[in-house]
């Protein structure tokens, strides 16, 4: 037996087992398993090294570890709060939170993410006017900074932020920086040991244990979170860089929706800064010592539940809260987002709500920054098409938002795309609102896009040529793993 042949045997053997592995022993969707059945299949070895980096489950291990006191309370909270909606209690009978209490029980149930009702919040939608705005915050700080970015580079606003963080941190203020190790690779280690030398702390979300490999480089945290003496919350979909302020001559002007929060739900985003901070850095920051806002003071009367998901989870929570919010609808649904590559669970949400006469539409960008996405994306929306629903492609820049209003009553605001990685790979958090005047005044946003958006009809997509439509159907097959 030659040598060709052995080899070629122990890849098929190989190649036999590692499939039996992902469709018996995986937790996996059976679209993802199919995706990686036939990578398998029509790359025998590279698609081996693919599945060892890209394809690992950690939907059975725990990553988290809850501080035993704070998470006691915070189950009472949410136990106390499921047994209201379920006897119709107060706040529960408030129009709203009644209208949408079967969401908020999901979310209590699958994530144990409180409702807190005092709050007050701004929208920022241009990266300019968000940075002033939490570069003003920083310096005002007198106890803590904690900063958590997917992407944060060491550019002009990148070094703007961090030699902020360096005065503060040389003020006495505890400063803490956590970003994904694949999304900011490019940060540069000077700056951050500046940081480390004035008394700040920095970590990094699964970093690579081996020299150029990192095993689990396909789960990142997408989390953008900043918390401010547990009194101010920045949570949505901004990241640091200067494309982010409209500096990028590939993007021009960057859309995105960030929310800076004011109130107790500040609490809710300090728990998932704390609980991501622990794990990567192996540290176990005491919560308590973190929750100081003043639960007696007015801070305004929006609702808001702060929900986290990720792959170590056994449900896709905020996916799961998405295809509710769409379903409950009424009247209309207004979706931006980047990516559009949903499942068919939530594909089918959307298009039985434009079947049924509601009013949806959606709003992706006009240019691509990852091509198989991007196109992708491009086939969802040909079928969404046929159910009545509306498109349209943002032309003023790129669009990055990742928004979602039912009825102009009810919207979410976070760092879940409407894609496989968002809902399956990565780890996210959203924002749910629960607040009319702010759901009109994200509606009136998506309104004032459409301005300076191009709608696509059906007949428009009809007519795409044939290489548009090969990249689209190679695209969809490999949506679940992209």
């Amino acid at each position: 037996m030659s040598i060709i042949t052995i080899l070629l045997t122990i890849m098929i053997v190989t190649n036999i087992l590692l499939g039996a592995t992902v469709v018996f022993l995986e937790r996996k969707s059976v679209s993802s398993t199919w995706a990686w059945l036939m990578i398998l299949n029509f790359l025998p070895i590279i698609g081996f090294i693919l599945y060892l980096i890209f394809g690992q489950n950690l939907s059975r291990r725990k990553i988290f570890k809850w501080d035993h006191t704070v998470h006691q309370r915070t189950k009472e909270l949410v136990s106390s709060q499921m047994l209201a909606i379920v006897n119709q209690e107060p706040p529960f009978s408030d129009p709203i939170l009644c209208d949408y209490h079967s969401l908020i029980y999901l979310n209590l149930n699958n994530d144990e993410a409180p409702l807190t009702l005092n709050n007050s919040l701004s929208i920022y939608t241009d990266g300019e006017t968000k940075f002033q705005q939490l570069l003003k915050d920083i310096r005002s700080a007198h106890h803590h900074i904690h900063i958590e970015y997917y992407i944060f580079r060491g550019d002009f606003l990148g070094n703007q932020l961090i030699d902020t963080l360096i005065q503060k941190a040389a003020e006495g203020v505890m400063v803490r920086l956590l970003v994904d190790d694949e999304g900011s690779r490019r940060l540069p280690k000077k700056l951050v040991r500046h940081l480390m030398q004035a008394g700040g702390k920095f970590q990094t979300f699964f970093p690579g244990r081996l020299p150029l490999l990192n095993l689990r480089i396909n789960y990142r945290n997408h989390r953008k979170l900043v918390i401010i003496d547990s009194k101010i919350g920045y949570i949505g979909g901004f990241n640091v860089g200067d494309e982010y302020l409209g500096l990028s001559k590939k993007f021009g002007f960057w859309r995105d929706t960030h929310l800076r929060i004011i109130g107790e739900s500040v609490n809710s985003i300090q728990s998932r800064f704390l609980l991501d901070w622990n794990q990567a850095s192996g540290e176990q920051v005491p919560f308590q010592s973190y929750y100081t806002i003043d639960d007696k003071a007015v801070y305004g009367e929006v609702g808001i539940q702060v929900v986290s998901s990720g792959p170590d989870q056994k449900w896709e929570q905020i996916k799961n809260a998405f295809i509710k919010m769409i379903l409950s609808a009424k009247k209309t649904v207004y979706i931006q987002t980047p990516y559009l590559i949903p499942d068919e669970s939530l594909l089918n949400a959307i298009s039985i709500a434009s079947l049924s006469h509601v009013d949806v539409r959606i709003m992706i960008p006009n240019k691509p920054d990852h091509p198989f996405v991007y196109w992708a994306t491009y086939s969802n929306v040909g079928l969404l098409l046929e159910t009545g629903a509306r498109v349209y492609l943002y032309q003023n820049g790129f669009l990055h938002a990742k928004t979602i209003i039912v009825d102009e009553r009810l919207a979410t605001v976070g760092t879940s795309n409407l894609d496989f990685r968002s809902f399956g790979l990565n780890f996210e958090v959203n924002a749910f609102i629960y607040h009319q005047q702010t759901a009109k005044q994200l509606a009136a946003i998506f309104k004032q896009d459409i301005k300076l958006s191009k709608e696509l009809t059906m007949a428009d997509y009809s007519k795409r040529s044939f290489l548009i439509k090969f990249k689209e159907s190679i695209s969809r097959l490999l949506s679940p793993v992209l």
